[in-house]
């Protein structure tokens, strides 16, 4: 399967582990040859209570499944979870 990144972008990311909406990817990771080593997701924005948390970085090892409207990673314990 091929996919570009705009097609990618536009898929909602979803924890298999707990269900969890983590929201949709905003960055590719990319080694200096171009293979892709993770996906970059926004960390929640809390207008109220001012700041926001650290954007997360999913490593393509723990990518499940990516289908027709979502990308489904499995992140199980925060082992393979990095706020950036």
């Amino acid at each position: 399967m091929e996919l570009s990144y705009l097609e990618l972008k536009e898929k909602e990311i979803i924890n298999v582990a707990d269900g969890k909406k983590l929201g949709r990817l905003s960055d590719l990771v990319l080694t200096s040859k171009g293979a892709v080593i993770g996906v970059v997701v926004p960390g929640s924005r809390r207008i109220f209570k001012g700041g926001a948390d650290g954007d997360i970085f999913i490593p393509w090892t723990s990518i499940f499944k990516i289908g027709d409207d979502v990308i489904l990673v499995e992140l199980g314990g925060g082992n393979n979870l990095m706020l950036v």
